[in-house]
Formats: structure tokens, C-alpha cells, sequence
């Protein structure tokens, strides 16, 4: 493919001229959708299945589905401000009902599939959601608590489904023409149930700027798109990944999104075919899915529409890097951000990559490293990563916590936005991963982060998949316990346990190594793919107290006998 120049050709010039616009009143739906769809050809979706089924849509598409969706949703008497649960597949009803909801001023909360009927019926409670638009796997979970849910009045499925009102039957009656609602730029327009490794899941709220603007940043710096590309997001509807990049980072350059709706499994083989098959220019997947396309023989395969990969969710690994670029001839940028903001550091297509580094903050961000008093923190030095919110908090970031003002008051820490997400800033600006504040591991002293284990741990060629968390430990406070997923051709052994552990001891400070690892074929994760590393904690703190009780035990016995 010709190489073009990238929307961002000098990081420092851009990041210094960068200044938001944010009118008075703003609709993601009216201002960026309908006017892409004022070129009636311009294709918006390229849809596709497990069955050879294809369909594309263009802009002007979705605003005639949408503002007719809106017609429907209008009539049920849902207005502005309303909670409205999203619960679909990866389907263009997905992607219509975003845009209606936008266009009546409701607030959107999405959900994934996987989601179980107690986690429903706590986003309605907490929420206090009226409606739900769903399919009709889901729909059944939706009927097992609606009794317990007095004030959803409107359930919507995407087929047939006793009880419901059918989605394409209401759609292809109404009319075409619907006024948007004349929303504010601050106005609440989504609501994230975010997937946190503690406690329940916190209500994260956007505005229709914070994302709908916000995101220009994503799409256009990060994703590097034009409204020539095809981009390729592999994640699922249910989390905030897919709004970032399958909805508002694209669509706000009129690029258009290619969607493989799968019913089964993450397949690598069968992704990697469709990357050679369909004209995808650009990709974004979660560092977990290149873990796996590297594992299979990528020289048999043809990229050559394929020019720009980004990666979010957690860093990868730098060895997975290089594979991919000796492969596919693309560098994988790393980027970070959270449900809770838009872009924040990335590896943007102007700057040269540091293996293992997310990169530089985003055009519009004051991003660093500071201390527990809110101080920044000299280069090299370990810290939270903060976001600078005053005089002036930056579009991009999320209005609050739903009505939770000590949740929301808590990642404040005077003139800073805490993420809860540590790191070490470099003498050229480059951010580095620690992991989260709580997924540290204190051992002797030590402090160690689990994601440089990881990467060490995944560079052997017998390991796919790792995750490293703290272990209880009488003599050292913690040890670093590793959970490992060998790749194919593997088998657990003690003598491959003293290896991994020698081979983690070369490639990075000999007192990370794991001191106990655990073979598994399975990791716990979030709904968007995060490794649970609580949930392994919790497992290590409750084997290591059952252990000294039985200890314990032991020894009483013996000295009964005596």
C-alpha cells in the first residue's frame, strides 16, 4: 500500500497549537452523522457474518434508520434524559439505536452479552433505566428479573420475542422525519458500567462533547483515519472500547467500520483471513488477541491493505511488536485511556516507538507522574498517572460518577484527575505501565510490577498468556506469583517452572522473577477483556491462609501426641 502522510506529522507542533472547540450545544448524532451523510454514497459500515452474509450501509443510511428508531422511541414516551439499556451483539441495529438515543437526548447504557440477569437487574436498580433494547438471546435474562424492575416500561428485541415489541417491525413503519432534541454540549448523553477489578461496577457518565468531541483525538491522531479507510475494531459492543473505536473515533472522520459478527469464539485464524480477504486499512484489537495472531504462521498471509494497528486495553508486550511488524510490515501503537476518558498517552504514527511504551499524552491532555500530594514527579521516577483538570477541565474526560459524589470526588487529588493507573515517565516523555495502584507487589522491600513479569514471561516461547499477581508470604511480606497459559506444544513440568523462572532472572531485574508459578488453561477476565488480577489475588490470599491453618494444625496435633 502507498504510504500517505499521517494526520499528525509533528507531535510537539500539534500538541502545543491543540485547542478544543466546543459549541454551546452539540448532537454526535446531527453534527458529525447527518452531515457525512449529506454524501449519499458514503459508506459508513461494512457488515459482515459467520455465514457469508454481507451488507454495507452508508451514512445517509443510518440517518434514516436512526431518526426513524427515534420515532419509535418517542412514542413510547422515552424522552431526554431517559436510561436506556443497549444490550446487542454486534449487529447495525447496534449502531442505529446509539444514534436515536442520541437524537432524543437519552442516556445510553451499553451491555454486553455476556452479561447474567442479576447484572442486568443491578444496572436498572442503580440506574433506575425505563427501557431496554436487546436480541433475542438476551431477552430471556431481561424477562427473569422485569418483574422486579417497576419502571421499565419499553422492551424492544431485534426479531420476535412473545411480549416484546419487535424492533424492525415498529422501524419500518415509522417516519424518516424526527427533529433532534437541541442538546447541550454538556448534557449526559452515555453511561459506562465500568469494568473494574474491585467492587461493584461504577456508572461512569459522558457528555455528548466528552465523547462526541473528545473522540476526535482517538480517531484522528491515534487511529491516524481519513474517510477513505476501512477500520477494524475487534471489540464487542458491551464496553466503552467499542464506542472509542467503532463508533465515535471513526465517525467522526467519516471513516467506515468493518464488523464481523460472530456468534463463537475469538478465532485467530479466521480473523487473520479476514484481514486479507476485505480491504481493512486500519486495525484495533486488545493486546491478548496479537498475543495469539503471533502464534500462528503469519508468513502465509497477505496484508497488503493493512497500514496502520493500535492496541488498548493493557500495554503489550514488545517481543508481540516485533513479530507483527516483521509480518504485517505495521508497527502495533499502544495507546491508553479508560471508560472514563478518551485518548489520554499514545504511540501516535509521528513519533518513534520505544518498545513496551504507551507513548506521549494526546493533543488537549496535560498528562504526568505525581506523588501521593499531587507534586509531579521527575523523569524515572514511579507515580499515578494524573490528568490536570484545573483552571480548565479538558474535553475527553467524564463529567462524574452517577450519583456518586464521593466516588467522584475521590479520584481528585488537588489540581489532578487520578486514574488509578501507576507508571514512570521518561527523560523524553514517554510514558511506561507500572499497573494498577493496587496490583503493585511489595516483596522485601521491592515494589514490582506485574506487567514487566508478564512481558518477560511471555517473550519465552512456551508461553501465550500470563498474569502476575501477589502472593502471601510469611518471609517476604509477597512473593510474585505468575499464572501461565502455555502455547501449543507445551507441557507443565517442573523443569519447565525453572526455566520460565532462569529465563525471567536474564530478561529483567533478577528479584521479579516469579518464585511460584502456576499452570492454567484459562484466566479470569473483564466483560472488555482485562485480566481479573483481584480475582487471582483473592485465590493466592485464600490458598496461602488455608495452608498455615493446616500448618497449624499440624503442629498442635504433634504436640498432642507428645
Amino acid at each position: 500500500m502507498t504510504q500517505r502522510k499521517h494526520n499528525m506529522e509533528d507531535y510537539d507542533k500539534t500538541y502545543a497549537e491543540f485547542k478544543w472547540e466546543v459549541p454551546e450545544y452539540f448532537n454526535f448524532a446531527r453534527d458529525v452523522v447527518d452531515k457525512w451523510a449529506e454524501e449519499n454514497d458514503k459508506l459508513a459500515m461494512w457488515w459482515v457474518d459467520d455465514h457469508g452474509n454481507e451488507r454495507k450501509f452508508n451514512f445517509s443510511d443510518f440517518k434514516v434508520r436512526s431518526s426513524k428508531l427515534a420515532n419509535v422511541l418517542k412514542d413510547q414516551g422515552i424522552g431526554k434524559g431517559d436510561r436506556v439499556f443497549l444490550l446487542l451483539p454486534r449487529v447495525p441495529e447496534w449502531w442505529e439505536s446509539m444514534l436515536a438515543l442520541m437524537r432524543l437526548g437519552a442516556i445510553i447504557m451499553p451491555g454486553t452479552s455476556q452479561l447474567k440477569p442479576k447484572d442486568i437487574k443491578y444496572r436498572f436498580e442503580a440506574s433506575q433505566g425505563v427501557a431496554i433494547i436487546t436480541d433475542e438471546e438476551n431477552a430471556p435474562k431481561v424477562d427473569e428479573i422485569a418483574a422486579e424492575i417497576p419502571q421499565l416500561k419499553t422492551k424492544i428485541v431485534v426479531g420476535n420475542r412473545e411480549g416484546w415489541l419487535s424492533f424492525e417491525e415498529l422501524v419500518s413503519k415509522a417516519s424518516s422525519d424526527f427533529t433532534v432534541e437541541n442538546t447541550r454540549s454538556d448534557d449526559p448523553a452515555m453511561l459506562f458500567f465500568t469494568s473494574g477489578t474491585t467492587g461493584y461496577p461504577k456508572m461512569t457518565v459522558h457528555t455528548q462533547a466528552s465523547y462526541g468531541i473528545g473522540h476526535q483525538i482517538t480517531g484522528k491522531y491515534w487511529l491516524d483515519l481519513r474517510p477513505d479507510d476501512l477500520h477494524w475494531n475487534l471489540s464487542d459492543t458491551g464496553w466503552a472500547k467499542a464506542a472509542w473505536s467503532s463508533f465515535f473515533g471513526p465517525w467522526n472522520m467519516g471513516a467506515a467500520v468493518f464488523v464481523h459478527h460472530s456468534t463463537g469464539k475469538f478465532d485467530a485464524k479466521s480473523t487473520l483471513e479476514m484481514l486479507e480477504k476485505y480491504p481493512i486499512t486500519t486495525l484495533c484489537g486488545p493486546p491478548t488477541a496479537y498475543r495469539v495472531f503471533v502464534l500462528e504462521d503469519l508468513k502465509q498471509y497477505n496484508f497488503s491493505t493493512l497500514r496502520h494497528c493500535v492496541a488498548a486495553g493493557e500495554p503489550l508486550n514488545p517481543e508481540v511488536i516485533e513479530v507483527w511488524e516483521e509480518a504485517t510490515g505495521t508497527i502495533i501503537r499502544d495507546g491508553y485511556g479508560q471508560t472514563e476518558s478518551v485518548l489520554l498517552v499514545g504511540s501516535f504514527p509521528c513519533l518513534k516507538v520505544k518498545y513496551g511504551s504507551m507513548g506521549k499524552p494526546s493533543p488537549g491532555f496535560y498528562v504526568s507522574v505525581i506523588d501521593e500530594n499531587g507534586n509531579e514527579l521527575e523523569p524515572g521516577q514511579e507515580g499515578d498517572i494524573a490528568v490536570r483538570i484545573k483552571p480548565n477541565r479538558p474535553v475527553g474526560l467524564f463529567k462524574e460518577y452517577w450519583n456518586d459524589p464521593e466516588r467522584t470526588a475521590a479520584t481528585v487529588r488537588g489540581d489532578w484527575y487520578i486514574t488509578g493507573d501507576r507508571a514512570v515517565k521518561d527523560e523524553d516523555g514517554y510514558f511506561w505501565f507500572v499497573g494498577r495502584a493496587d496490583d503493585v507487589i511489595i516483596s522485601s522491600g521491592y515494589r514490582i510490577g506485574p506487567f514487566e513479569v508478564e512481558s518477560a514471561l511471555v517473550e519465552h516461547p512456551a508461553v501465550a498468556e500470563s498474569a502476575v499477581v501477589a502472593s502471601p508470604d510469611e518471609m517476604r511480606g509477597e512473593i510474585v506469583k505468575a499464572f501461565v497459559i502455555l502455547a501449543p506444544g507445551y507441557e507443565p513440568s517442573d523443569e519447565l517452572v525453572k526455566e520460565l523462572q532462569d529465563y525471567v532472572k536474564n530478561v529483567t531485574a533478577p528479584y521479579k522473577y516469579p518464585r511460584e508459578i502456576e499452570f492454567v488453561s484459562s484466566l479470569p477476565k473483564t466483560v472488555s477483556g482485562k485480566i481479573r488480577r483481584v480475582e487471582l489475588r483473592e485465590r493466592e490470599k485464600q490458598r496461602k491462609l488455608k495452608q498455615i491453618a493446616e500448618k497449624k494444625a499440624e503442629k498442635e496435633t504433634a504436640v498432642d501426641k507428645e
